[in-house]
């Protein structure tokens, strides 16, 4: 992606820095991290500013797509939860009940399953609370975990639970005839979407008013990068993104000052750069 796309949102290609280690709990698995990522600023807005991905359903945030489970045990889990949220806290309860509250999308390869996804009701997921619901707008799977002191990842489906962080595997082959297993862990920009991404009105993770968090990711989304790495892991990548951090401000502040000799900021999110410069920030949707 290149030049400036949807409406505070700024370009991703620029340099990152990456960090690889090995898993400390896993032989034969090393760890591939984006540290310009994980230590930028980005933070949810839904609710608190955020635009939607389409332009005439603001209020949807990216929940207008529905969620794609990942497999049969994803599947299941949410299912126990769904069991357990009453009329009081679904607004589409008895929709859900009646008709279902999953969907088959069916595969063009006749050999391969379809894929199954959160059912949409009304152009949106069908566990999305509406504005106006007594029990508040949003993703209902969510409030319940709230409500009851759990982390929102034990009761969401695996994509919605992980984003916008996006963990992918792939097996390394190397000239001694030997052979590890590669976890990334990266931005899920626009691309990470497929072709559609790019038709999104708005985008969060290159957009600069969601570049507003206190802490950096590896921090807010702990529990998350925990539960995709394990716990050792996540210990030896705070460390690392420790480092980043500690230094993080001054290329901040190099990066936006005036003037030809600037220190490349070469680990800083260039929305975290953009949403450091003087001025009001807010998307225009």
């Amino acid at each position: 992606m290149t030049g400036t796309v949807g409406n505070d949102e700024v370009a991703l290609d620029g340099p990152r820095m990456w960090a690889e280690f090995t898993d400390p709990d896993q032989t034969g698995q090393r760890v591939r991290a984006d540290l310009t990522w994980l230590t930028s600023s980005w933070r949810c807005i839904f609710g608190d500013g955020c635009p939607g991905v389409y332009a005439e359903r603001p209020e949807d945030g990216c929940c207008t797509l529905g969620a794609h489970f990942s497999d049969r045990s994803d599947l299941e889990r949410v299912g126990r939860v769904v069991d357990e949220l009453g009329p009081d806290e679904w607004q589409m309860h008895d929709v859900g009940h009646q008709s279902g509250w999953t969907f088959a999308v069916e595969s063009e390869d006749d050999a391969s399953p379809a894929e199954i996804t959160t059912a949409r009701v009304e152009g949106a997921c069908i566990f999305l609370n509406r504005p106006g619901f007594p029990a508040g707008a949003g993703c209902a799977l969510h409030q319940h975990a709230l409500l009851n002191g759990l982390a929102p990842l034990t009761t969401k489906p695996d994509v919605c639970w992980q984003l916008p962080i996006k963990r992918s595997y792939r097996t390394i082959e190397q000239a001694d005839e030997s052979s590890y297993t590669e976890v990334s862990l990266e931005e899920f920009d626009r691309g990470s979407w497929g072709p559609g991404g790019h038709d999104f009105d708005w985008y969060c993770t290159s957009a600069q008013s969601a570049h507003s968090a206190p802490d950096p990711v590896y921090v807010s989304l702990r529990d998350e990068l925990v539960e995709l790495i394990g716990a050792p892991a996540y210990q030896l990548l705070a460390r690392l993104c420790d480092e980043v951090v500690d230094q993080r401000q001054a290329r901040v502040t190099a990066a936006v000052q005036p003037g030809p000799r600037r220190q490349l900021p070469l680990f800083v999110h260039p929305g975290t750069v953009a949403a450091s410069r003087p001025g009001p920030v807010t998307p225009d949707g």
